[in-house]
């Protein structure tokens, strides 16, 4: 791990091109024109999905409603996100299906601490042998299973399989695993942990910048006040930093942990009827999340929440 900024141009992306070639090694069975079940928009957390490439490199492992991607390379694979606890077989079964083993997934990386994400990666941990990397709000509660009053919705958030030992990577640090680069970006707000990630994958010389920015949405249980600077100092300053920082990233495809957030099934697969590729995607994120923000704040500040 590295520190570094993620601000490639264009004229850095042949270069990454030639490093990454044979990155997506594909199986014989290429599953990412395969028919098979389409996605609901609503689709529930564990429904199973068919695996598809997203771009060279970069494969969807996840579930309908939870999102997991694989990003390949000679030297071993990352896998970001880990869902729930019951999708963690489909997120294995949805790799290997691709003619990936699961042993040779080097590392997995997380969005945010809460069950629905962080639930599967304890069996995937053990299944493949891979090193857990996460920053370091988010890591102790990896390592613990269980978050805290410093997460909005540490009342109504489950617990899930501790996870250990996690190494912690810095805001701004990259995971460099032989030509996959993946950095870490800082953007709490979901929960104190939130990370959103960011990597160049090339299909030829064809290179798009991924980010996989993390839930920018202000829910939280009944007790907790965005708003309040007594019970959460600094919470709302960080969480408008958050939205300037996700609006600032380079950004060739957006995916979200949530998919329907990004409407990934609609941009993704041969039924696809929008375009995977949006330069203006990230900065429409966050407009999104700005706009819920203000919303929350004001609801807080007018005293009609519960």
């Amino acid at each position: 791990m590295r520190p570094g900024n993620f601000v490639p141009d264009r004229s850095l992306l042949l270069a990454v091109a030639l490093l990454c070639a044979g990155c997506a090694t594909r199986s014989t069975a290429d599953a990412s024109t395969a028919p098979g079940k389409i996605c609901a928009p609503d689709a529930g957390w564990n429904d199973p999905a068919v695996p598809r490439n997203v771009h060279g490199n970069t494969w969807y492992v996840g579930t309908c409603g939870i999102s997991a991607l694989l990003v390949t390379s000679p030297q071993g694979h990352v896998l970001v996100d880990g869902a729930t606890a019951e999708a963690a077989p489909l997120i294995a079964a949805n790799i290997r299906a691709l003619g990936f083993r699961m042993r040779d997934v080097r590392y997995i990386v997380n969005s945010h601490e809460h069950h629905d994400h962080a639930g599967g990666i304890s069996q995937l941990q053990r299944d493949s042998g891979a090193a857990v990397v996460a920053r370091d709000a988010a890591a102790t509660t990896l390592e613990r299973g269980q978050s805290d009053r410093t997460d909005p919705q540490f009342l109504t958030t489950g617990k899930f399989a501790p996870v250990g030992p996690v190494r912690r990577i810095a805001d701004g640090a990259s995971l460099t695993l032989g030509p996959v680069e993946l950095t870490a970006h800082a953007t709490p707000g979901h929960s104190p942990g939130s990370t959103s990630w960011s990597w160049v994958s090339c299909d030829a010389a064809d290179c798009q910048r991924i980010v996989y920015a993390d839930s920018l949405t202000p829910i939280s249980d009944d007790e907790y006040r965005y708003s309040d600077p007594e019970q959460n100092p600094g919470v709302l300053v960080a969480f408008r930093h958050t939205l300037a920082v996700v609006d600032g990233l380079p950004c060739d495809i957006l995916i979200t942990p949530h998919p329907g957030a990004s409407a990934l099934w609609s941009r993704l697969g041969p039924q696809a009827t929008s375009p995977l590729v949006d330069a203006s995607a990230c900065r429409a994120y966050a407009a999104a999340g700005r706009a819920r923000l203000d919303a929350r704040v004001a609801e807080e500040q007018s005293g009609s929440m519960p």
